[in-house]
């Protein structure tokens, strides 16, 4: 239990991406079918997409990551290491993959990064605190 739980979100992120930018039919990507659409008070009409659904998961990741990353054992630094190891998959993809070469993926994989840098940023300064000298 306690390794499913260092595994990083945006792994699942990255699968449900290219499930849904290399799934559909070529020419026509997932990414623009219309999940819902509603009205505002003011008159706009606002329209989800299913590539404004990950880009909502990416963040909601990020958010479930940076509480991940106050932990202090062995496993964060498993988490840390295949977090940097899923943004180099994102950046990877990105850079030679046609299919995901769009501003959501980009976002993704910004978002990814943003994951690792808050992990080992939180870690170090977690360990800066915890570091005593005795005497």
């Amino acid at each position: 239990m306690r390794l499913f739980i260092s595994i990083p979100l945006f792994v699942y992120l990255l699968i449900a991406a290219n499930v849904v930018m290399l799934g559909g039919a070529p020419g026509q990507p997932m990414t623009n079918i219309i999940l819902a659409e509603f009205g505002l008070p003011s008159g706009a009409r606002t329209i989800v997409t299913v590539s404004d659904l990950l880009i909502i998961a990416g963040l909601i990741f990020l958010y479930i990551e940076t509480f991940k990353a106050t932990r202090t054992s062995v496993l964060s630094i498993v988490d840390h290491s295949l977090s940097l190891l899923v943004f180099v998959v994102f950046l990877i993809e990105y850079l030679v993959v046609d299919a995901v070469g769009n501003a959501t993926f980009l976002i993704l994989a910004i978002t990814s990064l943003m994951d690792v840098i808050v992990g080992f940023t939180v870690t170090i300064s977690t360990a800066k605190r915890d570091l005593t000298f005795g005497g």
